[in-house]
């Protein structure tokens, strides 16, 4: 297989299990060069497990899933695409007696550093400290500046902005621009969609281990419709207020919320029995997207991966 030509990230059909209980299972989706990809999903979806699973940090129970063409189960081709990627756990953690010098000597010598100065400057901290006096964003924004100064093809990032402030977090995000103008690939979880909408091309939603959605943020936006927004004289219950061509019905704090693909024809038409006090109409937020997806989560059926485990790989 050509590798230079080969997809960043290709999953197929991948599945883990610990024991009876699922972390992820049949997840297929690829991502493609220059992408910055957004794997969305409340904490214990299976998020951590997909992205364990793609460094070879554990072995899949089922299917396969290959980095710029090497499979994740053959650890000589693995170990040699390495040094293509660069990793940001979501669960930074240093030797605490080093300093952040030594920190980022040391992967500078395993990776090199070719962007190490001018990263610092964009996200500085105390180098000459040791990490154990480091608040949390000073950690996270060395674990940036680890990841991405030997300037790999391909970032794979569990919650990368954790701990940041909005201004680092902006800065964090104009980084991704620039990698993918350069053609470079990044690939990130998160469960905050302010920043899935900011930066992401494309998204996989995961819900219970399981890929439920793969679109462009845009087509999931779009296909989202209409939010409106009802207060009626009268206080029916929610089902009474549905009709065709409506996604959800919800009543909270004496209004009611409409999600629709703009039938306000039959809108109107079914609030004609009623009393409407106020009225408000806005365009659907990945907020509203997400919640279209996540309303009857089952919290029970979780990620196991998101907890330590002895299965290492």
């Amino acid at each position: 297989m050509n590798r230079a030509a080969s997809r960043p990230i290709e999953l197929d059909s991948l599945t883990k299990y610990y024991g009876d209980v699922r972390g992820v299972e049949d997840l297929t989706f690829g991502v493609d060069r220059g992408e910055i990809f957004g794997f969305l999903g409340p904490n214990g979806a299976g998020k951590s497990t997909a992205i364990r699973l793609l460094l070879g940090l554990l072995k899949p129970t089922d299917g396969t899933a290959s980095l710029f063409g090497a499979s994740i189960s053959e650890r000589n081709e693995l170990r040699t695409v390495k040094a293509r990627l660069g990793y940001l756990p979501s669960d930074v953690t240093f030797y605490s007696r080093v300093t952040g010098r030594e920190v980022l000597d040391h992967f500078g010598r395993l990776r090199g550093e070719k962007r190490r100065e001018e990263l610092l400057e964009r996200f500085p901290v105390p180098l000459d400290r040791p990490v154990a006096t480091y608040s949390s964003g000073n950690e996270q924004k060395l674990a940036i500046v680890a990841a991405f100064m030997h300037e790999p093809d391909l970032a794979i990032m569990d919650e990368p902005t954790s701990g940041l402030d909005p201004l680092v977090q902006n800065e964090f995000y104009e980084l991704l621009d620039a990698r993918r103008d350069a053609g470079r690939t990044s690939f990130f979880s998160s469960h905050i969609l302010s920043e899935v909408r900011r930066v992401c091309d494309r998204v996989g939603i995961i819900r219970n281990g399981r890929l439920i959605e793969l679109d462009t943020v845009d087509n999931l936006l779009s296909e989202g419709g209409t939010v409106v927004t009802v207060r009626l004289a009268e206080e029916p219950p929610a089902d009474a207020l549905e009709f065709p061509g409506v996604a959800t019905v919800d009543r909270l704090n004496g209004e009611y919320r409409f999600v629709l693909a703009r039938e306000f024809d039959a809108l109107i038409d079914r609030l004609g029995e009623y009393t409407v006090l106020d009225l408000s109409v806005r365009e659907a937020s990945i907020e509203d997207v997400f919640m279209h997806f996540y309303g009857e989560t089952d919290d029970r059926d979780g990620d196991a991966a998101d907890t330590p485990t002895s299965d290492g790989g």
